[in-house]
Protein backbone atom coordinates (compact mmCIF):
# COMPACT_ATOMS: atom_id res chain seq x y z
CA UNK A 1 0.00 0.00 0.00
CA UNK A 2 1.63 3.16 -1.18
CA UNK A 3 1.59 6.58 0.88
CA UNK A 4 -2.06 7.66 0.90
CA UNK A 5 -3.49 4.62 -0.56
CA UNK A 6 -6.22 3.45 1.90
CA UNK A 7 -6.09 -0.40 3.23
CA UNK A 8 -7.66 -2.73 0.47
CA UNK A 9 -8.24 -6.34 0.46
CA UNK A 10 -11.79 -6.90 -1.52
CA UNK A 11 -10.71 -6.02 -5.74
CA UNK A 12 -12.70 -2.92 -6.85
CA UNK A 13 -13.79 -4.89 -9.62
CA UNK A 14 -15.34 -8.58 -9.74
CA UNK A 15 -11.97 -10.65 -10.07
CA UNK A 16 -11.04 -13.55 -7.28
CA UNK A 17 -9.26 -11.37 -5.42
CA UNK A 18 -7.62 -12.08 -1.93
CA UNK A 19 -6.78 -15.73 -0.18
CA UNK A 20 -9.43 -14.81 3.06
CA UNK A 21 -6.80 -17.46 4.98
CA UNK A 22 -4.26 -14.75 5.43
CA UNK A 23 -6.81 -12.67 7.07
CA UNK A 24 -7.58 -15.89 9.93
CA UNK A 25 -10.92 -15.90 8.64
CA UNK A 26 -12.87 -19.63 8.35
CA UNK A 27 -15.31 -19.63 5.04
CA UNK A 28 -18.24 -19.66 7.43
CA UNK A 29 -17.20 -16.32 8.92
CA UNK A 30 -16.96 -14.77 5.64
CA UNK A 31 -20.49 -15.72 5.27
CA UNK A 32 -21.13 -14.14 8.59
CA UNK A 33 -19.80 -11.23 7.67
CA UNK A 34 -21.95 -10.93 4.86
CA UNK A 35 -25.15 -12.05 6.60
CA UNK A 36 -24.54 -9.32 9.50
CA UNK A 37 -24.32 -6.63 6.72
CA UNK A 38 -27.97 -7.55 4.97
CA UNK A 39 -29.39 -7.90 7.94
CA UNK A 40 -27.97 -4.29 9.09
CA UNK A 41 -28.97 -2.86 6.20
CA UNK A 42 -32.85 -4.35 6.65
CA UNK A 43 -32.78 -2.74 9.66
CA UNK A 44 -32.08 0.25 8.96
CA UNK A 45 -34.67 0.80 5.68
CA UNK A 46 -36.79 -0.87 8.40
CA UNK A 47 -35.70 1.90 10.99
CA UNK A 48 -36.47 5.14 8.46
CA UNK A 49 -39.27 3.78 7.50
CA UNK A 50 -40.58 3.49 11.08
CA UNK A 51 -39.68 7.10 11.53
CA UNK A 52 -41.50 8.49 8.67
CA UNK A 53 -44.72 6.57 9.62
CA UNK A 54 -44.41 8.57 12.99
CA UNK A 55 -43.09 5.26 15.30
CA UNK A 56 -39.44 6.95 15.87
CA UNK A 57 -39.28 10.36 16.68
CA UNK A 58 -35.92 10.78 14.64
CA UNK A 59 -33.31 8.09 12.49
CA UNK A 60 -29.70 8.43 11.45
CA UNK A 61 -29.56 6.43 8.57
CA UNK A 62 -26.38 4.39 7.69
CA UNK A 63 -26.94 3.29 4.52
CA UNK A 64 -23.69 3.04 3.08
CA UNK A 65 -21.42 2.49 6.27
CA UNK A 66 -22.29 -1.88 6.71
CA UNK A 67 -18.98 -2.56 6.20
CA UNK A 68 -17.45 0.25 8.07
CA UNK A 69 -19.42 -0.99 11.07
CA UNK A 70 -19.78 -4.79 10.98
CA UNK A 71 -16.13 -5.50 10.03
CA UNK A 72 -15.05 -3.34 12.65
CA UNK A 73 -17.19 -4.95 15.43
CA UNK A 74 -16.37 -8.54 13.85
CA UNK A 75 -12.95 -8.22 14.54
CA UNK A 76 -13.28 -7.61 17.80
CA UNK A 77 -12.70 -10.09 21.04
CA UNK A 78 -16.11 -11.11 22.98
CA UNK A 79 -14.92 -8.97 25.99
CA UNK A 80 -13.47 -6.06 24.12
CA UNK A 81 -15.72 -3.08 24.38
CA UNK A 82 -17.09 -0.58 21.94
CA UNK A 83 -19.00 3.30 22.76
CA UNK A 84 -20.67 4.09 19.93
CA UNK A 85 -22.03 7.51 18.54
CA UNK A 86 -25.53 7.52 16.94
CA UNK A 87 -25.33 5.76 14.21
CA UNK A 88 -23.95 2.15 15.04
CA UNK A 89 -27.18 0.24 14.63
CA UNK A 90 -24.42 -2.11 12.38
CA UNK A 91 -22.20 -2.71 15.43
CA UNK A 92 -24.92 -3.08 17.86
CA UNK A 93 -26.46 -5.78 15.53
CA UNK A 94 -23.09 -7.92 15.30
CA UNK A 95 -22.87 -7.17 19.41
CA UNK A 96 -26.45 -9.11 19.33
CA UNK A 97 -27.95 -5.96 21.02
CA UNK A 98 -32.19 -6.11 21.03
CA UNK A 99 -32.98 -3.43 18.51
CA UNK A 100 -36.17 -2.64 20.03
CA UNK A 101 -34.79 -1.85 23.26
CA UNK A 102 -31.77 0.07 21.00
CA UNK A 103 -34.77 1.95 19.49
CA UNK A 104 -36.19 3.24 22.69
CA UNK A 105 -33.58 5.88 22.24
CA UNK A 106 -35.48 7.22 18.72
CA UNK A 107 -38.85 6.67 19.75
CA UNK A 108 -38.17 9.40 22.92
CA UNK A 109 -38.89 6.95 25.46
CA UNK A 110 -35.26 5.74 27.11
CA UNK A 111 -32.38 8.37 26.59
CA UNK A 112 -29.73 6.00 25.35
CA UNK A 113 -31.43 2.32 24.80
CA UNK A 114 -33.10 -0.15 27.04
CA UNK A 115 -30.79 -2.97 26.62
CA UNK A 116 -27.76 -3.88 28.96
CA UNK A 117 -24.62 -2.38 28.14
CA UNK A 118 -22.37 -4.28 30.65
CA UNK A 119 -24.12 -7.38 28.86
CA UNK A 120 -23.24 -6.57 25.25
CA UNK A 121 -19.99 -4.55 25.89
CA UNK A 122 -21.62 -1.94 23.74
CA UNK A 123 -22.30 1.35 25.34
CA UNK A 124 -25.29 3.72 25.32
CA UNK A 125 -26.35 5.61 22.12
CA UNK A 126 -24.65 9.11 22.55
CA UNK A 127 -25.80 12.39 20.76
CA UNK A 128 -23.25 15.08 21.44
CA UNK A 129 -20.46 15.26 19.12
CA UNK A 130 -17.44 13.66 20.30
CA UNK A 131 -18.29 13.38 23.87
CA UNK A 132 -17.88 9.18 24.14
CA UNK A 133 -14.49 9.68 23.06
CA UNK A 134 -13.68 10.21 26.12
CA UNK A 135 -15.82 7.97 27.97
CA UNK A 136 -13.70 4.88 25.68
CA UNK A 137 -10.68 6.57 26.70
CA UNK A 138 -11.70 6.66 30.53
CA UNK A 139 -13.11 2.87 30.27
CA UNK A 140 -9.92 2.11 28.73
CA UNK A 141 -7.49 3.44 30.94
CA UNK A 142 -9.70 2.21 33.61
CA UNK A 143 -9.44 -1.62 32.31
CA UNK A 144 -5.76 -0.86 31.97
CA UNK A 145 -5.71 -0.49 35.42
CA UNK A 146 -7.71 -3.45 36.72
CA UNK A 147 -5.49 -5.57 34.25
CA UNK A 148 -8.47 -6.52 32.87
CA UNK A 149 -6.37 -6.91 29.24
CA UNK A 150 -9.44 -5.68 26.98
CA UNK A 151 -9.46 -3.13 24.36
CA UNK A 152 -11.60 -0.27 23.84
CA UNK A 153 -12.74 0.64 20.24
CA UNK A 154 -15.06 3.96 19.99
CA UNK A 155 -16.85 5.38 16.50
CA UNK A 156 -17.24 8.70 15.23
CA UNK A 157 -17.44 10.26 12.26
CA UNK A 158 -15.33 13.14 10.58
CA UNK A 159 -17.31 15.88 12.10
CA UNK A 160 -16.05 14.60 15.53
CA UNK A 161 -12.27 15.10 14.82
CA UNK A 162 -13.04 18.97 14.73
CA UNK A 163 -14.33 18.86 18.39
CA UNK A 164 -11.93 19.29 21.21
CA UNK A 165 -13.18 15.70 22.93
CA UNK A 166 -11.70 14.37 20.02
CA UNK A 167 -8.05 15.83 20.22
CA UNK A 168 -8.29 15.46 24.29
CA UNK A 169 -9.10 11.59 24.02
CA UNK A 170 -6.23 11.09 21.61
CA UNK A 171 -3.78 13.29 23.93
CA UNK A 172 -5.30 11.19 27.01
CA UNK A 173 -4.72 7.83 25.14
CA UNK A 174 -1.28 8.35 23.85
CA UNK A 175 -0.20 9.71 27.58
CA UNK A 176 -1.40 6.95 29.61
CA UNK A 177 -0.79 4.23 27.08
CA UNK A 178 -4.88 3.39 26.91
CA UNK A 179 -5.68 0.34 24.80
CA UNK A 180 -8.38 1.95 22.96
CA UNK A 181 -8.90 2.05 19.03
CA UNK A 182 -10.42 5.49 17.83
CA UNK A 183 -12.31 4.44 14.47
CA UNK A 184 -13.73 7.61 12.28
CA UNK A 185 -16.04 6.55 9.80
CA UNK A 186 -15.41 9.32 7.42
CA UNK A 187 -18.75 9.53 5.89
CA UNK A 188 -17.47 13.00 3.36
CA UNK A 189 -20.43 14.83 5.55
CA UNK A 190 -20.68 16.56 8.50
CA UNK A 191 -24.47 17.47 8.24
CA UNK A 192 -24.09 19.96 5.65
CA UNK A 193 -20.75 20.51 5.92
CA UNK A 194 -18.19 18.69 3.82
CA UNK A 195 -14.96 17.15 5.02
CA UNK A 196 -12.75 19.35 2.90
CA UNK A 197 -14.14 22.35 4.91
CA UNK A 198 -13.41 20.18 8.43
CA UNK A 199 -9.94 19.45 7.77
CA UNK A 200 -6.82 20.46 5.67
CA UNK A 201 -4.86 17.49 6.96
CA UNK A 202 -5.91 13.74 6.31
CA UNK A 203 -7.62 12.41 9.63
CA UNK A 204 -5.42 9.35 9.56
CA UNK A 205 -2.05 11.57 9.90
CA UNK A 206 -3.70 13.43 13.24
CA UNK A 207 -2.32 10.48 15.05
CA UNK A 208 1.03 11.21 14.48
CA UNK A 209 0.53 14.26 16.50
CA UNK A 210 0.10 11.96 19.52
CA UNK A 211 2.55 9.59 18.74
CA UNK A 212 0.54 6.63 18.02
CA UNK A 213 -0.27 4.85 14.43
CA UNK A 214 -2.96 6.10 12.11
CA UNK A 215 -4.39 3.96 9.33
CA UNK A 216 -6.06 4.59 6.12
CA UNK A 217 -8.79 1.93 5.22
CA UNK A 218 -11.37 1.29 2.18
CA UNK A 219 -14.40 1.73 4.52
CA UNK A 220 -16.42 -0.15 1.95
CA UNK A 221 -14.23 -3.13 2.05
CA UNK A 222 -15.31 -5.33 5.33
CA UNK A 223 -12.36 -7.58 4.71
CA UNK A 224 -9.83 -4.51 5.15
CA UNK A 225 -12.03 -3.05 7.93
CA UNK A 226 -11.67 -6.10 9.66
CA UNK A 227 -8.08 -6.78 8.64
CA UNK A 228 -7.23 -2.68 10.63
CA UNK A 229 -9.02 -3.64 12.76
CA UNK A 230 -7.98 -6.72 14.18
CA UNK A 231 -4.23 -5.36 14.18
CA UNK A 232 -5.29 -2.27 16.01
CA UNK A 233 -7.11 -4.24 18.80
CA UNK A 234 -4.53 -6.50 19.11
CA UNK A 235 -1.94 -3.82 19.35
CA UNK A 236 -3.83 -2.12 22.28
CA UNK A 237 -4.16 -5.47 24.19
CA UNK A 238 -0.49 -6.17 23.92
CA UNK A 239 1.05 -3.43 23.99
CA UNK A 240 -1.39 -0.54 25.38
CA UNK A 241 -0.56 0.73 21.74
CA UNK A 242 -4.01 3.49 20.45
CA UNK A 243 -4.29 3.37 16.94
CA UNK A 244 -6.68 5.84 14.86
CA UNK A 245 -8.47 4.13 12.18
CA UNK A 246 -9.96 6.49 8.89
CA UNK A 247 -12.67 4.20 7.22
CA UNK A 248 -13.59 5.92 3.71
CA UNK A 249 -16.90 5.38 3.19
CA UNK A 250 -19.78 7.71 2.52
CA UNK A 251 -23.71 8.32 4.16
CA UNK A 252 -25.61 7.27 1.18
CA UNK A 253 -28.79 8.77 3.11
CA UNK A 254 -29.69 11.98 5.15
CA UNK A 255 -27.81 12.85 8.07
CA UNK A 256 -31.31 12.27 9.71
CA UNK A 257 -34.26 11.96 9.14
CA UNK A 258 -34.27 15.17 9.79
CA UNK A 259 -32.20 16.61 7.20
CA UNK A 260 -32.96 17.08 3.48
CA UNK A 261 -29.30 16.38 1.71
CA UNK A 262 -30.70 17.20 -1.53
CA UNK A 263 -29.70 20.80 -0.61
CA UNK A 264 -26.47 20.43 0.12
CA UNK A 265 -25.09 17.31 -1.80
CA UNK A 266 -24.66 16.98 -5.88
CA UNK A 267 -26.86 13.77 -7.01
CA UNK A 268 -23.77 12.75 -9.08
CA UNK A 269 -21.89 12.00 -5.88
CA UNK A 270 -24.49 10.11 -4.74
CA UNK A 271 -24.54 8.03 -7.86
CA UNK A 272 -20.84 7.60 -7.86
CA UNK A 273 -20.50 6.00 -4.67
CA UNK A 274 -24.17 4.30 -4.79
CA UNK A 275 -21.84 2.22 -7.24
CA UNK A 276 -19.67 1.06 -4.52
CA UNK A 277 -21.75 -0.42 -2.52
CA UNK A 278 -20.45 -2.10 -0.05
CA UNK A 279 -23.25 -5.29 -0.37
CA UNK A 280 -22.62 -5.53 -3.88
CA UNK A 281 -18.92 -5.53 -3.42
CA UNK A 282 -19.10 -8.15 -0.63
CA UNK A 283 -21.48 -10.24 -2.43
CA UNK A 284 -19.84 -10.25 -6.23
CA UNK A 285 -16.46 -11.20 -4.40
CA UNK A 286 -17.87 -13.99 -1.98
CA UNK A 287 -19.70 -15.23 -5.44
CA UNK A 288 -16.56 -15.17 -7.93
CA UNK A 289 -14.36 -17.03 -5.29
CA UNK A 290 -16.78 -19.63 -4.72
CA UNK A 291 -17.50 -19.20 -0.79
CA UNK A 292 -21.28 -18.81 -1.33
CA UNK A 293 -24.15 -19.44 -4.13
CA UNK A 294 -27.15 -18.30 -5.37
CA UNK A 295 -28.92 -20.55 -2.48
CA UNK A 296 -26.95 -18.84 0.40
CA UNK A 297 -28.16 -15.38 -0.96
CA UNK A 298 -31.69 -16.28 -1.37
CA UNK A 299 -31.27 -17.57 2.48
CA UNK A 300 -30.06 -14.20 4.29
CA UNK A 301 -32.44 -12.37 2.06
CA UNK A 302 -35.28 -14.52 3.59
CA UNK A 303 -33.29 -14.38 6.86
CA UNK A 304 -33.60 -10.23 6.27
CA UNK A 305 -37.06 -10.35 5.86
CA UNK A 306 -38.03 -11.65 9.10
CA UNK A 307 -35.47 -10.23 11.01
CA UNK A 308 -36.71 -6.45 9.99
CA UNK A 309 -40.21 -7.73 10.36
CA UNK A 310 -39.52 -8.75 14.03
CA UNK A 311 -37.80 -5.36 15.05
CA UNK A 312 -40.99 -3.54 13.41
CA UNK A 313 -43.45 -5.47 15.49
CA UNK A 314 -41.35 -5.30 18.78
CA UNK A 315 -40.96 -1.22 17.85
CA UNK A 316 -44.94 -0.66 16.88
CA UNK A 317 -46.16 -2.81 20.13
CA UNK A 318 -43.46 -1.26 22.84
CA UNK A 319 -45.38 0.31 25.65
CA UNK A 320 -44.54 3.54 26.66
CA UNK A 321 -41.91 4.02 29.69
CA UNK A 322 -43.50 3.99 33.25
CA UNK A 323 -44.34 7.23 34.73
CA UNK A 324 -42.06 7.16 37.66
CA UNK A 325 -39.27 6.89 36.07
CA UNK A 326 -39.18 10.05 35.02
CA UNK A 327 -38.01 11.02 38.47
CA UNK A 328 -35.75 7.85 39.69
CA UNK A 329 -31.80 7.85 39.90
CA UNK A 330 -31.21 11.67 40.36
CA UNK A 331 -31.37 12.31 44.21
CA UNK A 332 -30.57 10.13 46.50
CA UNK A 333 -32.81 12.66 48.60
CA UNK A 334 -35.35 13.53 46.72
CA UNK A 335 -35.88 17.66 47.15
CA UNK A 336 -39.22 18.53 48.55
CA UNK A 337 -39.90 20.97 45.39
CA UNK A 338 -39.33 17.87 42.66
CA UNK A 339 -41.13 15.32 45.51
CA UNK A 340 -44.46 17.14 45.21
CA UNK A 341 -44.30 17.44 41.14
CA UNK A 342 -43.56 14.15 41.49
CA UNK A 343 -47.20 13.30 43.62
CA UNK A 344 -48.57 15.60 40.78
CA UNK A 345 -47.40 13.48 38.16
CA UNK A 346 -48.47 10.14 39.45
CA UNK A 347 -51.74 11.23 40.59
CA UNK A 348 -52.53 12.53 37.04
CA UNK A 349 -50.80 9.02 35.81
CA UNK A 350 -52.77 6.41 37.46
CA UNK A 351 -55.90 8.70 37.27
CA UNK A 352 -55.11 8.29 33.75
CA UNK A 353 -54.79 4.25 34.16
CA UNK A 354 -50.79 5.20 33.68
CA UNK A 355 -48.26 4.57 35.54
CA UNK A 356 -47.35 1.15 38.58
CA UNK A 357 -49.47 0.53 40.90
CA UNK A 358 -46.95 0.57 43.71
CA UNK A 359 -45.78 4.11 42.45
Amino acid sequence: MSEGEPLRVLPLQGDAGPDPSTLGLKEEELRELYRLMVLTRKADLEATALQRQGELAVYPPLIGQEAAQVGSAFALEESDWMFPSYRELGAAVVRGVDLVEYLHFYRATWHGGTYDANAHRFGHVSVPVGSQILHAVGYAMGSKMDRKGIATLVYFGDGATSEGDFHEGCNFAAVFKSPVVFFCQNNQWAISVPVSSQTVAPIWRKAGAYGFPGVLVDGNDVLAVYQATKEAAARARDESVPTLIEAVTYRIGPHSTADDASRYRPAAEVEQWKSQDPLDRYRAWLGAAGHADDAFFSEVDGLAKEFGARMRAGVIGSEPRPVEELFEWVYADVPEPLARQREEALRFARKNGEGRADG
